[in-house]
């Protein structure tokens, strides 16, 4: 299968380039890159690791799959020692104190981190224009969005800036900028991946997961990421996805999609004919395909930001400038802590917190917050049965185009209706992969909770076929 780290992993043994040429060259594409996608460079230590790795080649020790390979971290992870800003102004001078665990486990294996990636502030978007670096610019276009709130990372893949990126999904925060950049993104059942050192948005629906420029790269960062950590009670253990376990595709007999998706007045005519073609390539393969019903999109965009405002509310409750962030001093503590809040968050980041704070308050907690949850449950439990009829779902990853940069801040709420087709299998806690094939902004593959391997089948099948 094709990949782009195995591929370098052999050309490091091999020694026809040396770690630090690896590294330094794609620091220089960082350095002098337009599509304002970094927040922080990690040169020192980059090149510090770099030189280790050539070191243990030299002396002809064995290296890891994953030694010696370039990555990005979206700017929301904690990495000891380095700027986490979460593209805000509070924590535009915060450096983290520990190491997230997912990556962790990439630096256990020797990967080798770059930069620390600009996104939407705290992941508050889904454009990367809600960052105070500026608004990152398309890969193919750079007139367009990057997509968010992952469009540093998923930008910096499909450049090959790095070789594979860090992102992180509440939405489809991954999902959505792959899309747009014509990249693969994976978000993961929840759960199968630590979140511990990933700055909350929404703590039901946030995921860390991999953006890559194969199947097979995706599969392999997954599978050094994933697994149960103390730090984290929602994380279970997993069973690793095998190279040759998804190379066969036969257990997949029924597809389905979601048609309300297709009738919907929002979706671009050229997305919705593009994937009507790709269904027809599937049935045209032996393959059963099943129409299926589902809520209206107007119901999982407000359900979904329902409870991610009423989650990122509390969630930002902490961030006043006492413990750590750019504290603004004003006449006494009260006003210290309005003043430091108010100047040091985004408008969307402001507008989510108020958005969360009314719903969480007394007199519409019962009325929207408790409805916004049942109406999850009852997501979940359509998920259930329609898992009960096709054995994985597919759909377009956006109803529209990349918007031109500028566009999205003019209109909140077309923003938040770009999501319209990746929220539903967040709320449903779904593993859910982006892949550049099928329509503009790629097609979304989705099996039932803790099947992730069935996606990963119907992924490498797709990709022949379309």
């Amino acid at each position: 299968m094709e990949s782009q780290i195995r591929t370098i992993h052999q050309q490091l043994i091999n020694k026809e380039i040396t770690c630090t040429q690896l590294v330094q060259e794609r620091l220089e594409l960082l350095k002098l890159n337009t599509h304002v996608t970094v927040n922080s460079l990690l040169e020192a230590s980059a090149l510090e690791s770099a030189t280790k790795v050539d070191a243990k080649i030299k002396s002809g020790q064995e290296i890891g799959l994953l030694e010696g390979i370039p990555f990005g971290i979206k700017d929301v992870y904690m990495l000891q020692g380095t700027y986490t800003s979460a593209s805000s102004d509070l924590l535009k001078n915060y450096k983290s104190s520990y190491t997230a665990t997912a990556i962790q486990k990439l630096l256990d294996a020797g990967a080798i981190p770059l930069v620390k990636e600009n996104c939407d502030s705290f992941g508050h978007g889904s454009s990367s224009e809600n960052t105070i670096f500026g608004a990152v610019k398309n890969a193919v276009n750079p007139t367009l969005v990057g997509g968010g709130s992952s469009g540093g990372s998923a930008v910096n893949v499909s450049k090959d800036y790095t070789v594979f990126s860090i992102g992180g999904d509440t939405g489809g925060s991954i999902r959505q900028p792959a899309g747009y950049n014509n990249v693969y993104g994976f978000k993961p059942t929840y759960g199968r991946i630590s979140r511990f050192g990933l700055m909350a948005y929404a703590s039901s629906t946030d995921c860390v997961g991999p953006i890559t420029k194969s199947i097979e790269d995706a599969r392999i960062v997954l599978n050094t990421i994933s697994g149960k950590d103390l730090k984290d009670q929602t994380t279970y253990h997993s069973e690793k996805i095998l190279e040759e376990a998804i190379l066969n595709s036969d257990a997949i007999k029924t597809v389905g999609y979601f048609k309300n998706f297709l009738e919907s007045d929002a979706i671009d005519t050229q997305i919705k004919s593009d994937f009507l073609a790709s269904i027809e390539k599937i049935k045209s393969k032996g393959i059963q395909v099943k129409a299926l019903d589902f809520f209206e999109l107007d119901t999982l965009v407000s359900t979904y930001y329902t409870l991610a405002m009423a989650e990122t509310a509390s969630n930002l409750s902490r961030l006043d400038g006492t413990n750590y962030g750019n504290r603004i001093e004003g006449e006494n503590l009260k006003e210290t802590y309005s003043i430091t809040r108010s100047e040091n968050f985004s408008e969307e980041t402001k507008r989510r917190i108020v958005g969360g704070n009314q719903v969480l308050s007394q007199g519409f907690s019962d009325e929207i917050y408790l409805k916004g949850l049942s109406l999850r449950d009852q997501i979940a439990e359509n998920f259930k049965k329609d898992f009960m009829e096709v054995d994985v779902i597919l759909s377009p990853v956006t109803p529209n185009l990349p918007p031109a940069i500028g566009d999205s801040l003019k209109d909140p709420l077309a923003m938040y209706l770009s999501d319209a087709y990746t929220v539903g299998f967040s709320l449903g806690q779904l593993p859910t992969l982006t892949m550049p094939k099928g329509t503009e902004t790629g097609l979304q593959i989705t099996a039932a909770k803790n099947n992730d391997e069935l996606v990963f089948k119907f992924a490498n099948f797709l990709k022949d076929i379309i």
